[in-house]
């Protein structure tokens, strides 16, 4: 069989967020009120949204379970506070990790004085229940890969000069987020905040193009 490179473009994701509450939200899959039952999740993941959030503004307290979280903070700083007891700043070059597992409740806010732009991602677990637990890297290594072992997922971070490149994981599914900068992969060309859902392609190549620094978000994924 050969690749498959599903492109989804920046502007074909669902958006939604509260503009009067300083929220946008940009939806790569499914997500709340944009019902798409064809497009519920790729591999083991669920969702992949970009929030903005204006100075002061923020999602309060509620719930999750069942879910593996992680985020990526573009910029700005992320205000974290959950109800096992976990308050974190998360900056840029930062991973965050919160598994909900049984249940858990948290608060996302931009206490700073600039905007904040993240990415966050869901991911469904291997088994339901157990017992929450959080996580944050900071400033994590370029090309260090971080294990989400309940999702049977690896999150790889990469940042490349222009003209760099990057191999892609040999797994039987990937999926790609461009941050941001430009690139090829393959024959198709992706700019910041497009995406590419990709299968059974060994040897694949990133490659960063035009003048500015290019960054990437992939998962490495064994299932779909």
């Amino acid at each position: 069989m050969g690749c498959v490179i599903d492109v989804r473009r920046s502007g074909d994701r669902y958006r939604g967020g509260e503009a009067a509450a300083g929220i946008e939200s940009f939806h790569a899959f499914s997500f709340g009120p944009h019902y798409d039952p064809d497009n519920l999740r790729f591999g083991a993941i669920l969702a992949c949204n970009e929030e903005r959030l204006a100075p002061g503004a923020g999602f309060d307290e509620h719930p999750h379970s069942h879910t593996e979280i992680v985020t990526w903070v573009v910029e700005g700083e992320l205000t974290h506070r959950d109800s096992t007891g976990h308050e974190s700043l998360v900056r840029p070059g930062d991973v965050q990790h919160l598994s909900a597992a049984g249940g858990v409740r948290h608060v996302e806010r931009n206490d700073g004085k600039a905007p904040l732009v993240f990415i966050q991602m869901w991911l469904a677990p291997l088994s339901a229940g157990g017992d929450p637990s959080y996580a944050v890297i900071h400033g994590i290594a370029d090309s260090t890969p971080y294990e989400i072992p309940g999702a049977g997922a690896l999150l790889h971070t990469r940042r490349l000069a222009p003209n760099e490149r990057t191999a892609l994981p040999d797994s039987p599914f990937a999926y790609l987020h461009l941050v941001r900068g430009d690139i090829r992969l393959g024959e198709e060309r992706l700019a910041a905040g497009d995406s590419a859902r990709i299968t059974t392609e060994p040897g694949l190549e990133a490659v960063a193009t035009g003048d500015a620094s290019a960054e990437l978000l992939v998962w490495e994924m064994a299932g779909g």
